[in-house]
């Protein structure tokens, strides 16, 4: 009896070091697995390094960190960041923080920061401070979004000239087979009329393209420039890799998509999935920052 209940809570044990406790996993472009070092090895070999994100994904945000800082070991310190936390008329104080003009205090003053900055975004902020980077704020002032989903895109036309330099080069193409927006208009249903979808997607093309303009203007021979954005912005090649590519199709750019997955074995999605070079999956209940 004693050896059949031995046997039975050894058993017991094996399922329970069984289980599988990953945090996350990467899969490349051919859906195999691939290792942190091999996709370190990657990335340091591209232009453009896209790494998408859910906001509030407390592993997504560590990963970014940790990227960053591998990349930045494997080029030698070769590399740019950019966010799309940062908008174009708050560079002049993000550039300050960075040489250590104003403090963190002062950056909050003077920058809208998102409301997780302290926990997930002001790590890569000090990364760049501490290493002396450049860290671009790419992304359109969102009252020019706003405009746009309320006015339509033809109104940013009327700004003066000196507003303009915070959004992309006028006019800008939109056009719904782009990747992502063509999925917008899906979500958004027949109810909503033409004008209203319009607008509504050029509010986001404004956002992409402008993202894509300020990296492309900051790009710099050998340095490899990694940009943080949500996934919405670069998955499936749309967003900002697609009006970036409209501007040089020869660059070599990398997108990490991000999924998330209720599976113990963290597989990669079985509908609706169109890998990029590189895919992460990370669990579906992991803790959120907000």
């Amino acid at each position: 009896m004693k050896k059949l209940l031995l046997f039975i809570a050894i058993i017991g044990l094996s399922n329970i070091n069984a289980q599988n406790f990953d945090a996350f996993k990467f899969y490349n472009k051919k859906t195999k697995e691939v290792s942190s070092k091999n996709l370190i090895k990657e990335l340091a070999d591209y232009d453009v390094v896209f790494i998408g994100k859910h906001h509030d994904n407390s592993i997504n945000h560590w990963l970014e960190k940790r990227l960053t800082e591998a990349i930045f070991e494997k080029k030698n310190g070769q590399i740019i960041l950019g966010a799309e936390m940062f908008e174009r008329d708050n560079q002049q104080p993000l550039n300050s923080y960075l040489a250590g003009k104003i403090d963190a205090k002062n950056l909050k003053d003077s920058v809208r920061l998102w409301k997780n900055y302290e926990t997930d975004y002001r790590p890569l902020v000090d990364f760049a401070k501490d290493k002396k980077l450049n860290f671009i704020a790419t992304n359109v002032p969102r009252k020019y979004a706003s405009q746009t989903s309320k006015q339509g895109i033809k109104s940013l036309n009327e700004l003066p000239e000196a507003e303009k330099k915070y959004i992309a080069k006028l006019p800008i193409e939109v056009t719904l087979e782009t990747p992502g927006y063509k999925e917008m208009k899906s979500l958004m249903g027949d109810h909503v009329d033409e004008m209203k979808l319009m607008n509504f997607v050029s509010a986001q093309a404004i956002k992409d393209a402008t993202m894509a303009e300020s990296i492309f203007q900051n790009l710099q021979s050998g340095k490899t420039f990694i940009h943080y954005n949500g996934d919405y912005h670069s998955k499936q090649y749309g967003g900002i890799y697609w009006y970036l590519k409209k501007k040089n199709p020869n660059l070599k750019i990398a997108v990490i998509s991000v999924f998330e997955s209720e599976k113990p074995d963290l597989s990669l999605p079985e509908k609706n999935f169109v890998p990029t070079e590189f895919n992460l999956v990370i669990p579906s209940d992991m803790t959120k920052t907000y």
